[in-house]
């Protein structure tokens, strides 16, 4: 399976990034001719107000079902249909009535929902440069576990924030999960120091391969539109930890070759989760 991280500088006009999105789909489905696309963590909404957020956030349809999403949602569906991939969308708001949640959505070939999952650990910190956050003003918590099946390999579902949790990770490598898919916005500040750091660890820990499309770049929160600052740096990372491709500053993609066989290599002479005691 080969797979392209795609990473954007969304704002919040749901319409503008819209475009951005389908143009670095196209471009990386001609350059790479990926089997699996993922995008970034709120690609659709990033920053703005309180009623800009639940504005843009959309009603799902019933899993499964064949009823008409929102804008997004709709988006998804057809560029995974018009280019007959499996598509990870990233994340985007859901309503969920006085709340949002920041939820996942992935397609097959066809255009057919696989999975939806609602991001579980929330980003209630304080950066080191001062800078406050707070998503449970704003989004609830998911509570539910979440794989799939694409291509014959079972993917895992994270969001952002979750990776500073390997008990998620532990959880995904447990039901079966070869690859963890890891859309996010991580700040700047947090992510020049942390972001490939972690992303390795998890990748070790579970020996899974780790795909993480990112945000990158400035954008505006809140009501005074104070300026904030995603860190980027969307990789791909081996079962051993090793960085296997990789975007830098700006907006583009990465890919590379999911390969089944350096998984079960990897499992196989280091049977970590046979050996686990505590957990």
């Amino acid at each position: 399976m080969r797979i392209s991280v795609v990473q954007m500088n969304p704002g919040h006009v749901k319409a503008d990034n819209i475009v951005q999105a389908g143009a670095l789909i196209d471009a990386a489905v001609a350059a790479d001719q990926p089997d699996l696309i993922a995008l970034p963590e709120m690609w659709a909404c990033l920053g703005g107000d309180r009623a800009a957020k639940f504005d843009q956030a959309e009603h799902l349809p019933p899993p499964g079902s064949d009823a008409p999403g929102g804008e997004a949602y709709e988006f998804l569906r057809g560029i995974a249909r018009a280019h007959r991939i499996h598509l990870h969308g990233g994340s985007i708001a859901e309503q969920g009535g006085a709340q949002l949640f920041n939820t996942t959505l992935a397609f097959d070939p066809y255009g057919r929902e696989l999975a939806r999952y609602r991001k579980i650990h929330l980003f209630d910190i304080v950066t080191p440069d001062g800078q406050g956050y707070r998503e449970s003003a704003t989004y609830g918590a998911g509570s539910e576990i979440v794989t799939y099946t694409a291509g014959g390999v079972k993917v895992g579902c994270a969001i952002c924030y979750d990776v500073r949790f390997p008990e998620l990770f532990l959880a995904l490598r447990r039901a079966g999960a070869e690859l963890i898919l890891l859309p996010a916005a991580f700040t700047l500040q947090t992510g020049k120091d942390h972001w490939e750091t972690l992303i390795r660890a998890r990748a070790i820990e579970t020996q899974c391969w780790l795909a993480a499309p990112a945000t990158w770049g400035r954008h505006v929160e809140g009501t005074r539109q104070d300026p904030r600052f995603t860190f980027g740096h969307s990789l791909i990372c081996d079962p051993w930890g090793h960085v296997v491709a990789k975007v830098s500053d700006g907006t583009g993609w990465a890919t590379a070759r999911i390969d089944p066989a350096l998984t079960e290599r990897v499992r196989r002479d280091m049977p970590v989760l046979d050996h686990r005691r505590l957990a």
